[in-house]
């Protein structure tokens, strides 16, 4: 993920800036909503986005152009869904293009669909699956985090691959090579960041579970 500024040929910024517009348009009107029917959950909003911000700061250098790190979305995206979660990590992204020279604003359609669209949207989904199937919170969580976090890095693998194919494999060729390369460091990475998410969810149904009920993870309503 954070594919660095200038790395990619302007049509693939364009066309990935297009393809993230209309979840950024559904993740504003979701918070929207949330912020207006619980004005108590701002808080927790707000701390979602912060964990997403630290966890996605930590970067080891990876792949040429980008590199490996958490990325702390699937916490918003099980308390809040996925449209939100949208939302809060394309403001991730943003601040630290600005003020961390990580990730850039030419790529940054790119990385809000690999971060903050795949990423939730697999860890969403994947949740709802576990506990539909009457899995545990905690496995639900741990799942919805690591995989959700692979799921980034995965679409990063094919965003690189698709604006720079292998000269003898092609798109395949390029793909097996950036994911074979993240998977050492990311691997390791996505369970560590499950794990965490499953203490962080742990506090919050200890202490936090009345201003999320209703919406959030405790009730299986947020989309």
């Amino acid at each position: 993920m954070h594919i660095m500024e200038g790395f990619l040929p302007a049509a693939h910024c364009a066309g990935w800036a297009a393809a993230s517009a209309p979840f950024v348009v559904y993740g504003g009107w979701r918070l929207t909503r949330i912020v207006r029917e619980h004005p108590e959950a701002k808080l927790l909003i707000a701390a979602s986005g912060a964990y997403c911000f630290v966890l996605s700061a930590l970067k080891i250098p990876s792949v040429t152009g980008s590199c490996s790190h958490p990325t702390g979305t699937g916490l918003g995206a099980v308390l809040f869904g996925p449209g939100v979660m949208t939302i809060l990590g394309s403001i991730v992204l943003l601040f630290q293009a600005l003020l961390l020279a990580h990730g850039g604003l030419t790529t940054l359609g790119a990385n809000i669909f690999s971060m903050a669209i795949v990423g939730p949207w697999v860890a969403w989904g994947l949740f709802r699956l576990v506990r539909t199937l009457g899995g545990s919170l905690a496995v639900g969580v741990f799942l919805a985090a690591a995989f959700g976090n692979l799921a980034t890095y995965v679409t990063t693998s094919m965003q690189l691959a698709i604006a720079f194919p292998d000269p003898v494999g092609g798109f395949t060729g390029s793909l097996v090579k950036f994911g074979t390369i993240f998977a050492f460091t990311q691997v390791p990475l996505a369970i560590i960041e499950g794990l965490l998410t499953v203490v962080a969810v742990n506090m919050l149904s200890t202490w936090g579970r009345d201003d999320l009920r209703g919406f959030s993870v405790f009730a299986g309503g947020a989309r």
